[in-house]
């Protein structure tokens, strides 16, 4: 089949890599650069973990994402992925006892931290409003800017027509037809709409339950004495329900210098417009460094190195929507900044959806967090 792809973040490439292995012509258009540092995809590093809450259903998708990294890797040639483990805070909250019933449930090891043997286990952080923590040896960072930028190099080389600065102004997923900026048209067996929080001015009815979301993150130097006890550091998720974080410790990378000191707001805006309000304020890094300014100690002496923005494309219940659309269209959108992770086994899935393999219902139902036996 003639298939013919929007977007060039991590779904839109995956979904490319998939399907040029099962044999299709593809073509993909990004409307900025490869990476495009607009992206949602694009940025030093996205994680793969297994916590999720009582949501079973992604807990047991990541043991699948997992091995469709390994896949892709074999194909790059290399690996763009770094294991740290995972410290899951606990503040007695329902997030945290459903984490670990859900672990339980899928077999996936973890243990149980006090608070005494967390303070002794991680001087760096304050044991401040936590009961203990879950600490699994799983979880991990995917170096996103690396990926991206091989991915779209390995596409190229198999023969995938990547158009960079292309933007596409209009989508016809009836009969699979593409209208670029430029005025003319692309004619596919299939579209796939993967546009990020743009997709939903590319397809009616998104709009209604995909919303952009402008969130804020923010890198820091820790002080040097800290800065070795940070590179064998797990990730760090802090789940409160009104003001949680995640924290990325820095990793030595195969592709650039060691990776920074992240910390992102769990929380989501559903404010903002991905062509505008790019720019991080320094009262909203102030912010997020309060946010999180009780839980590392010697908070006063971490140095800001930089702020960002990035945009999620929300859904109401942060699940995914990947499903067909008119007669010869894909949408692939709503990922609510945690669907990275999944870019690989989604696109295989979709590949295999396309040979007939199951349902697209089927997949609808697997992606938007289901529990099946076999995705």
């Amino acid at each position: 089949m003639k298939i013919a792809i929007v977007g060039g973040g991590i779904m839109g490439l995956s979904a490319a890599w998939a399907l040029r292995r099962d044999g299709h012509e593809v073509s993909l258009f990004e409307q900025g650069p490869l990476p495009n540092p607009l992206g949602s995809s694009v940025d030093e590093h996205r994680l793969i973990r297994h916590p999720y809450g009582a949501e079973r259903g992604y807990t047991r998708m990541v043991n699948a994402a997992y091995a469709a990294w390994d896949l892709l890797w074999t194909d790059l040639g290399a690996r763009h992925y770094s294991q740290t483990g995972t410290l899951v805070l606990d503040r007695g909250d329902r997030w945290t006892s459903a984490t670990a019933e859900a672990l339980a449930a899928e077999h996936i090891p973890f243990h149980r931290l006090s608070v005494s043997e967390f303070v002794s286990a991680f001087p760096l952080l304050t044991a401040e409003d936590i009961s203990g923590a879950l600490l699994l040896k799983t979880g991990g960072t995917l170096f996103a800017d690396d990926i991206v930028a091989a991915l779209a190099s390995h596409l190229r080389a198999r023969g995938v027509s990547v158009t960079e600065h292309c933007a596409v102004s209009d989508v016809d997923p009836e009969r699979g037809r593409l209208k670029l900026a430029s005025g003319s048209t692309v004619d596919a067996d299939r579209v796939i709409v993967a546009a990020g929080p743009w997709a939903p001015r590319l397809l009616s009815g998104l709009h209604t339950r995909v919303t952009p979301s402008r969130q804020v993150l923010v890198y820091l130097d820790p002080p040097a004495e800290h800065a070795a006890s940070w590179q064998s550091h797990p990730m760090i998720l802090d789940i409160d329900p009104n003001a949680g974080f995640y924290l990325v410790p820095p990793r030595p990378r195969a592709a650039g210098p060691l990776s920074g000191l992240k910390l992102g707001d769990h929380s989501f805006t559903l404010t903002g417009d991905p062509d505008r309000d790019r720019q991080a304020t320094g009262a909203e890094a102030e912010q997020m460094i309060r946010q999180v300014g009780a839980r590392l100690r010697d908070i006063g002496r971490y140095r800001l190195r930089e702020a960002k923005t990035c945009f999620y494309d929300v859904t109401s219940n942060e699940h995914f929507v990947v499903e067909p659309v008119g007669a010869r269209g894909w949408v692939l959108s709503g990922f609510s900044g945690h669907g990275f992770k999944f870019g690989t086994v989604i696109a295989l899935e979709l590949a295999r959806t396309l040979r007939g393999e199951r349902t697209s219902a089927a997949l609808a139902a697997w992606a938007a967090g289901v529990l099946q036996d076999r995705p």
